[in-house]
Formats: C-alpha cells, structure tokens, sequence
C-alpha cells in the first residue's frame, strides 16, 4: 500500500520550498505583489509536484537500473499512480493559477504546464534539456508578474533561468559524475547569476516633505538614508550568501568531480535558490519580503536530509 511518504519522495516535496520564490520574485519585479500572489505561488508549487511526479514515470526504466531505491522501481509507488498524480496536479496547478490570476495567468500557466511536461518526455535527455527546464523556471518567474507589467519582472525570468541551467546541466552528470570542464562552466554561471542579482534598486527620489521640517527634517532625512543604505546593500548580501552555498559545492566538484558530489552540488543549486530569488524580491523594493523569501534556504536543506530533493 502507498505511504504518504512515498508520495512525497516521488514528487521531492522539500524541493517545492526552491519554488514560491519564483512567483514572489516576479511580482516584485512586475510591481503585482497581492492577494493573488499566493495563490499563484501555491499554483507554481503544484505544478513543480507534477512535474516531479512525471520526471519519475518517465524515467521509471532508467531508474529501475540506476536509481532502484526510487518510488517506482521499488514497488512503492505504481506507475499508474504516479502519471495519474501528475496528470491531476497539473490540472489543479493550471487551474488555481487561472481562478487566482484570470486570462493572463491562465496564458502563462498552459505553456508552462506544457513546457513541463515537455521537458520530462521529451527533452530531458537531450542537448535541449537545460535550456528547455531554464524555460520552466522563467516562466514560473513570468507567472507571478501575470497581474503587473511583465516585462519588468525579465530580468529576474532570465536570472533565475540561468540559474536553473546550471543545476540541470550538472544533474544529468549525478549517477556518472563529470569531467572538471562542467562544474567549471557552471562555476562561472553562478558568479554571473549572483552578479546581476546583486545590482541595488534604483534611487528614489527624496521625500519633499522631509526637506521642509528644518531640523528634525534632516535628522528624518538621515534615518531615511541609513535605512535606504540597507536597502541598497540587501540583494548584494544575499546574492552573496546564494553564491557562496551554491559556489563552495561546484567548487568541490571541481576538486573532486565524482557523481556523489555532483549530486550534493545539485542539492545545493535547489536548496541555495530561496536566497536569489530572495535578492531579486529585495532588488525590486520588497526587502523584508526578500529576507522571508531567502528564509526557505536553510528550511529546505534541514529537509533535504529527510527527502532527497534530486
């Protein structure tokens, strides 16, 4: 009989915690932050289980041979069971993000419903597959910017793309590991991903009625400074803290470029996505939002030790 566990290992469900983010991300950039924004996070986070589910029963040969302890070539979990969960989950994802978001939602969530599964049956073992499962990510980011201006939220849909493609392009070297070119190359992607990520939002202009209180209006306007001085600072700061989970990982697999340290470097690439995507929130003017998003980093590696989340 199938646990709830085993459920939860199928589709990697600390991993959704790498996933709000997106959503949160994006209306941040796309000025979209609201009520709906939940809804359409729990929406990307169905979506990301259906894909899990998918990648699962696509994969169920291989991993009879390469990865027995899985769900489905274990017996836990049949085959039937695992496409009819990601079959519903995608409708449920699809279908909360159209209720929560409208049209535009809806017509960022089919072709990411579709780019998904895609990606699992089609794309994944090939030369097309990172770029194909970036595409999912920048979508995801696109979704949460479905209720604002959309094209302001590409930049942070390209960044967190980038990211993505680093992560897909070593994952498809954890069962064999990879020669040191690879986790070189990601290396670099990483700097430049926590570079563009790092960029503080722009200057504001200054509050008129702050300059017309004499001195107490220059004391306001100081404390007004210090506090945009954090502002300023904060995506740096957690673009850094991302880069240097995600860096020291690839670093070591550069030492070492065998599968068991591919697979951890790709734990990390998952688990470190919270703090970029929380520096983007913060570079869009959200900052205390960005903190919280950046939260889920540390949370998602505790529970990555339960549920392995590649």
């Amino acid at each position: 009989m199938t646990r709830v566990a085993d459920l939860l290992e199928l589709v990697r469900a600390p991993a959704a915690l790498s996933v709000p983010g997106d959503v949160v991300a994006g209306a941040a950039a796309a000025g979209a932050l609201g009520p709906r924004t939940p809804a359409l996070a729990t929406a990307s986070v169905l979506l990301y289980w259906a894909g899990m589910a998918a990648n699962d029963w696509a994969d169920r040969g291989l991993d009879a041979t390469e990865r027995p302890e899985r769900p489905i070539p274990s017996g836990r979990v049949s085959p039937g069971l695992a496409v009819g969960l990601a079959a519903g989950l995608t409708a449920a994802g699809v279908g909360l993000a159209a209720a929560a978001g409208g049209r535009r939602a809806a017509a960022v969530a089919v072709p990411l419903a579709a780019t998904i599964w895609g990606y699992d049956l089609l794309a994944k073992n090939t030369a097309a597959g990172p770029a194909v499962m970036a595409a999912c990510r920048g979508l995801d980011v696109l979704l949460g910017a479905a209720g604002g201006r959309p094209v302001r939220a590409l930049p942070a849909a390209v960044t967190v793309a980038a990211h993505t493609w680093t992560v897909t392009a070593l994952s498809r070297r954890e069962v064999d590991g990879a020669d040191r070119a690879l986790p070189l190359r990601t290396l670099a992607g990483t700097a430049l991903v926590a570079a563009s990520a790092a960029v503080p939002p722009g200057p504001r202009s200054a509050d008129p009625a702050a300059r017309a209180h004499g001195h107490c209006g220059e004391r306001f306007g100081a404390g007004r400074r210090a506090v945009g001085a954090v502002a300023a600072a904060l995506p740096a700061v957690l673009a850094g803290w991302y880069a240097a989970r995600y860096g020291a990982a690839q670093a070591r697999v550069v030492a070492e470029p065998t599968a068991g340290r591919v697979r951890r470097a790709v734990g990390a690439g998952i688990t470190s996505l919270p703090a970029l995507q929380g520096a983007l929130t913060a570079r869009a003017g959200a900052g205390l939002l960005g903190v919280a998003v950046a939260a889920a980093a540390p949370l998602g590696r505790r529970l990555a030790r339960k549920v392995s989340p590649t």
